[in-house]
């Protein structure tokens, strides 16, 4: 599989960027260290100037590429769940018993991530500590209707829309499978945060992870 995503362009909305990164070692510079900087500091610290002084940027060069912080994050976000997406559609793609599909689509989107190699500019890894702790961020805003229009989070709701597909060749008589799914992702993330940071209220471990238990949960929940 790694080597069909390596010969993949990962699509992010364009309206994200004021510039691709994608197409200028400078644009790849900004997603790599960014990414790492806002793992260091979180989101609320980060900032273009500190950004622009780790890469050795002036501050302006960025707003090339980003309208503001915001956007960037939306774009890691963006290309974070489009990479997401090939990696469900390759790995069920052979997959015919629907169950065993449904169960490998909810491993992905709830496993701990590793690097990918085959992306030398972006760590899935590090990426997605900042999923956990940082997405709610890019739609928890006043402006989540008009950007929901732009088409912001169209990659995310297509995962969603994917597994909820699986969800009801399992069980078609099942009545609510995209609040199902749509919980599993973000609880998911929600519990790998409470495993790390608040760990007296989740049954998540280093022995049971959100995995096991959302694995446990939608198998019980949508059983006939």
């Amino acid at each position: 599989m790694q080597s069909l995503l390596s010969n993949l362009k990962i699509q992010v909305n364009e309206k994200t960027y004021v510039k691709d990164p994608e197409t200028s070692v400078l644009g790849r510079k900004i997603i790599k260290e960014s990414i790492f900087l806002i793992d260091e500091l979180g989101f609320d610290n980060f900032t273009f100037k500190k950004l622009g002084e780790r890469i050795g940027s002036n501050e302006s060069s960025l707003y090339r590429y980003f309208e503001n912080k915001h956007k960037l994050l939306v774009y890691l976000s963006s290309w974070y769940w489009s990479w997401m997406e090939y990696k469900l559609i390759f790995s069920t793609a052979n997959i015919t018993d629907s169950y065993k599909k449904l169960v490998k689509a909810i491993t992905i989107v709830t496993e701990k991530i590793e690097d990918d190699d085959s992306t030398a500019h972006i760590n899935e890894s590090v990426l997605n500590r900042i999923i956990i702790t940082e997405f709610t961020k890019t739609f928890l805003t006043k402006e989540v209707d008009e950007e929901n229009k732009e088409g912001f989070f169209l990659i995310y709701k297509r995962v969603i829309k994917r597994i909820v597909a699986i969800v009801k060749e399992v069980n078609p008589e099942y009545p609510y499978p995209e609040s199902l799914v749509s919980t599993t992702i973000e609880g998911a993330l929600h519990q790998h945060f409470l495993k790390d940071h608040l760990k007296s209220i989740t049954n998540c471990n280093e022995k049971t992870s959100p995995c096991d238990f959302f694995l446990h949960l939608v198998s019980k929940t949508i059983k006939p």
